[in-house]
Formats: structure tokens, C-alpha cells, sequence
């Protein structure tokens, strides 16, 4: 089936597809579409699930919390203040290994007050266990929610899936909504082997002493390895059953390149055209989409960026104090990489809260790094105002 959905409703209806069994929600601009999307398909009866109405982001991931260990498949989305509000209960989900998916429409932090977008509502939470997916269209939206469950309830750790404010959020494209029966097929029924039962009583989230406190911690780092191999399967079984897939990176016209962009979400869109004429052109560059943040898929970033010559990383967002997010990721992933292999990596700071990154920017920055000085250090922001 096919309708024209925004980046929300995308949202809404990749959960209802995914059969979540219980939604806790509290709405902030711009994603309360995807919560109204929602109810409106659980009033209808189109998915047989809990709603839950609560006073605030952080009781929505608590009622996530309680349904995911009492054995439920649980869905929530927020946005900015209200993710930072859940702050302390991301790391609960993610340290008690429960698999709840929830979107996160970026928009930039306050103050000063914005509700457009920029990535660093996400990216702060980069540390607290959950995976995070990065989305370009509505489509990807759709599937990486179904694609989220599949990966989360196979390592046990949560997921967040990403999608850009308003650009994709509250905007219209046609998507492909698989059948119901098929989805299934992809994503059985969930089915925890330990969860809240009275029956087979368990002790969950107590206190845990020294000596083995480690160990609880070092098993989440092997599960976020494994997840590397997880979410790869995924799509490829996705692509298998469904004919989309995207890939945990996804070079674009790096054929002989010896410059590369770097790009996540929408901006990515934009480039690819600006990628497309510059080789029309003559010049040697190429476009690399990053898509999974957490885990970060190392070993695939050096085997595509080994041996060119600079790469210029796109960051929608800032970590004051040190720059550009995605720059420190990709360069940190480049380091040992033998020194006449591994490219100079250069940040460029664009678009914070919603400025347009338009062609003409992403067409200055490609022609940029092609001339820059061998120092890397430099954080260079496009598009200030005088």
C-alpha cells in the first residue's frame, strides 16, 4: 500500500506496522504529529495497543520502561528539550537492556527558544547506550522503525531513529507501507525470555555492589558490538523481503575520489545533486551518508575513506568547546589508519536551528576543502551573518 505521508506520520505508521503494544507519549513541536498519528490509528482500531497519556517526556520513557520489562513492544518519540528531559531515563532503558524504540525529530536546543532543526538534541544523548539511526526521507523513516525493533530486540538495547524537523518531519512524500503479513514475517512477535511476572518472580534495576558492576557494563559494549552485525543483517534482510535497503554507511560517487563529503539526514539530499554536478565538472569527489551513529561502524568509515586525500565532514550541530560531532567521530575512526592512507578531515559547521543548508553552500564547502592547508584543526562554520 501506498499514501503520501510526512516524516511523521512515517513514523507513526513504521510502529503500527511493527505492532507496538504500547505507546507512551507526551507531545513537543515538531513531533506531536507522530503521538496524534498515532492515537488516531489506535482509536480507529488499526493496532491493538495501549495508550498512554502522561504529564512529561521523562514519565513517557518511565512508562516505556515499565511496559518494556513487563514484556511489551513500546514506542515513544520526542524532541529536543523534552529528550533532554529524558536524559536520566535513557540511560535506565539502555542499562536494563530493554529494546524500546522511540523517534526523535531533531530541533535545536534552548535557548535562545527554536523549533527548527539542527542535530545536537540527539547527539548529546550519544553516550547513553541507546543506538542511533540517522534518516534521510520518509521512507527510510518508515523502515527504520520496523528495522529498529528487529535490531533492538535481538541485542537488547534501545534505538532511536533520527529525522530531521519539519524538512522531513511536516513534509509530504509518497510512501510504500508493507503488508501486514509480510512485516510480520520480518519481525515476529516479541517475546522477551525474562520479563515482570508473578508467577516467575525476578529482581530488576536493584542495587548492584562493586565487584561485579563492571561486568554488567562490559556486556552492554558487547552487545553494541554485535549490534554492528545485527543491524547489517537487518537491512539486508529488509532489502531481501522489501527491496529498500540503506546500509549502516552508503558511499555515493566515490568511484576514483580522491575528496569526499560527508553528510547526514536531509542535508544529504541536497548534496548529492552538488555531488553529481561538481563530477560532471571534472572534479574528483565524492559523497559518503552516515547513517548509524551508536554503534559506530569504524571498520566501514576507514574502508571507504582509506587512501583519499581529505574528507569533509558536514555537522548540523556543535560540541561548544571542541566542534563539529560527526568530524570528531569520523576522525577519531581514521586514527590508526597508516599515515599514507589516512586523509585529512575537516569540519564545517552549517545550518544550526534550521538555517538553510542550501547547493550553493555544500558547493562551497566541496570546492573549499580541495584547497585547504595541510592543518587540520581549524573548525570552519559556512554561512554566519556579518
Amino acid at each position: 500500500m501506498q499514501k503520501i505521508l510526512t516524516g511523521n506520520q512515517s513514523a507513526a505508521w513504521g510502529a503500527m506496522c511493527a505492532r507496538a503494544q504500547v505507546v507512551s507519549a507526551y507531545p513537543i513541536t515538531p513531533q506531536t504529529t507522530i503521538i496524534e498519528e498515532l492515537a488516531d490509528i489506535v482509536a480507529k482500531g488499526l493496532l491493538d495497543a495501549q495508550f498512554i497519556k502522561v504529564e512529561s517526556e521523562h514519565s513517557a520513557m518511565a512508562g516505556c520502561i515499565g511496559a518494556q520489562a513487563a514484556g511489551a513492544r513500546t514506542f515513544t518519540a520526542t524532541s529536543a528539550q523534552g529528550l533532554a528531559l529524558m536524559h536520566e531515563m535513557l540511560h535506565w532503558a539502555a542499562l536494563a537492556r530493554l529494546p524500546v524504540v522511540m523517534a526523535n525529530v531533531n530541533r535545536a536546543m534552548a535557548p535562545g527558544w527554536s523549533i527548527w532543526t539542527d542535530q545536537n538534541d540527539s547527539l548529546a544523548q550519544r553516550d547513553t547506550g541507546w543506538l542511533q539511526y540517522y534518516c534521510e526521507s520518509n521512507q527510510e523513516v518508515l523502515d527504520t522503525v520496523i528495522q529498529g525493533y528487529k535490531v533492538a530486540e535481538i541485542v537488547n538495547l534501545p534505538v532511536m531513529l533520527v529525522l530531521d524537523a519539519f524538512f522531513l518531519s511536516h513534509t509530504y512524500e509518497a510512501v510504500d507501507i508493507p503488508g501486514q503479513e509480510r512485516t510480520s514475517e520480518y519481525l515476529p512477535p516479541y517475546k522477551p525470555s525474562i520479563y515482570l511476572d508473578v508467577d516467575d518472580p525476578h529482581a530488576f534495576g536493584g542495587i548492584v555492589p562493586q565487584d561485579i558492576y563492571m561486568e554488567f557494563r562490559y556486556k552492554m559494549q558487547v552487545a553494541m558490538n554485535e549490534a554492528l552485525e545485527a543491524a547489517e543483517q537487518a537491512d539486508r534482510d529488509f532489502k531481501t523481503m522489501f527491496g529498500r535497503g540503506y546500509g549502516l554507511i552508503e558511499p555515493y560517487r566515490l568511484e576514483g575520489a580522491d575528496y569526499v563529503l560527508a553528510t547526514s539526514g536531509t542535508v544529504t539530499s541536497t548534496a548529492r545533486s552538488v555531488i553529481d554536478d561538481l563530477r560532471d565538472k571534472g572534479h574528483s569527489i565524492g559523497l559518503l551518508k552516515m547513517k548509524l551513529l551508536r554503534p559506530f561502524p569504524v571498520e566501514l568509515v576507514r574502508g571507504v575513506l582509506a587512501g583519499r586525500k581529505r574528507v569533509a565532514v558536514l555537522d548540523r550541530d556543535i560540541c561548544v568547546g571542541m566542534g563539529g560531532i560527526w568530524t570528531q567521530e569520523i576522525r577519531n575512526a581514521l586514527y590508526h589508519l597508516p599515515e599514507d592512507q589516512r586523509p585529512s578531515v575537516y569540519g564545517y559547521i552549517v545550518g544550526l536551528g534550521g538555517r538553510d543548508v542550501k547547493p550553493e553552500t555544500i558547493e562551497k564547502i566541496a570546492l573549499d576543502v580541495q584547497k585547504r592547508p595541510i592543518e587540520e584543526g581549524e573548525q570552519v562554520w559556512i554561512g554566519l551573518k556579518e
